[in-house]
């Protein structure tokens, strides 16, 4: 069925249940539209959809620089698709800090997996958003659940930024590692540890097989010295090659995945999981509200340039800056 161009929260709704990317790209492009018409209609299509989604596996994929991040998804989601799966990768671009543009196509990155009709790849800069995730990552990942992509993959500009977004997101947190780079120590350094479900020692062929045997040992390990985040699952640290025609280890990690996702289910944990994301991204669209509200208030508006002309000068604290531009908020209106 040909879909004309959407106008109305219907038309997007409809062009998504019958999983016609053309609309689907459409629809991921409304919702992260900045003009205000656009934002009213994406609430109506998010409100919509909500009730055909949260059936999918989200998996969240971070890593340190150099990890083969796209490599690697490119692999699992080729692996998904033989198995029948539909497979939703949003990858989350570095942004120009010049134009907020994309640096990176990841299309480009995954030519195999990007022209299979069960895959669906949409590269969005990450903005000035911490963790790396697209402002609207949350809303994009419901319009690809309600596609019909069974399986959601996240894909991080990895280690240096507030990873905790994307975990408070998905069902589960791969942290993917290199051996050899000193990048044992900067992983605990930087807390992810304690973020992840599972680590996964990439690049683990040729000469540096026996390497990443050694950090997969330091790995475990490090591990024994946190407490995990279920009393029913203990964070394993694989290996895997996600190189050539027959990948090595991306079976293994995708089962753990699933053996993941059985026994929080069976346990509820999964139920309390879904439920805290909610939450999180209550608190997370609060948050951007409220920024959005102070950027557009008249008065602070008004007195932001010479307040911040201030604190350059000396003139005036930033403790007494940041209480004044709060103080105008209780005045005036927004424009």
């Amino acid at each position: 069925m040909l879909f004309k161009d959407p106008k109305e929260p219907q038309d997007y709704v409809e062009g998504v249940l019958a999983k016609d990317k053309r609309i689907i790209a459409k629809t991921i492009t409304l919702i992260e539209s900045a003009l205000p018409d656009h934002k009213d209609i994406a609430r109506k299509v998010i409100s919509a959809i909500l009730p055909h989604t949260g059936e999918s596996v989200r998996l969240g994929i971070t890593g340190v620089p150099g990890a083969g991040k796209s490599t690697f998804i490119e692999a699992l989601g080729m692996m998904l698709i033989q198995k029948g799966h539909q497979v939703a990768v949003l990858a989350v671009d570095p942004s120009s800090k010049r134009s907020g543009g994309s640096i990176l196509a990841d299309k480009t990155r995954m030519e195999n997996l990007s022209i299979q009709e069960k895959a669906f790849i949409r590269p969005s800069p990450s903005g000035v958003t911490l963790g790396g995730v697209a402002r609207k990552t949350r809303e994009t990942m419901l319009i690809c659940e309600a596609a019909g992509y069974d399986v959601v993959l996240i894909e991080t500009v990895g280690v240096g930024q507030s990873e905790t977004t994307v975990a408070s997101m998905v069902d589960f947190f791969l942290v993917l590692m290199i051996a050899g780079a000193g990048d044992e120590l900067q992983g605990i350094k930087k807390g992810l540890l304690e973020l992840a479900d599972a680590l996964a020692i990439n690049k683990a062929d040729g000469d540096n097989i026996q390497r990443a045997k050694l950090a997969r040992r330091q790995y475990e390990t490090a591990l024994h010295f946190l407490n995990p985040a279920s009393r029913h699952w203990t964070p394993p640290v694989l290996t895997c090659s996600s190189l050539g025609s027959a990948p090595r280890g991306i079976e293994e990690i995708w089962n753990t995945v699933l053996k993941h996702r059985e026994i929080m289910t069976s346990t509820g944990e999964m139920d309390i999981l879904r439920r805290q994301q909610s939450l999180d991204w209550m608190w997370f669209l609060l948050d951007e509200g409220l920024k959005e509200r102070f950027n557009r208030n008249l008065n602070v508006k008004k007195r932001l340039p010479e307040i911040i002309r201030d604190v350059k000068n000396g003139a005036l604290e930033p403790t007494l800056a940041a209480d004044q531009l709060l103080f105008l908020l209780d005045n005036a209106g927004s424009v």
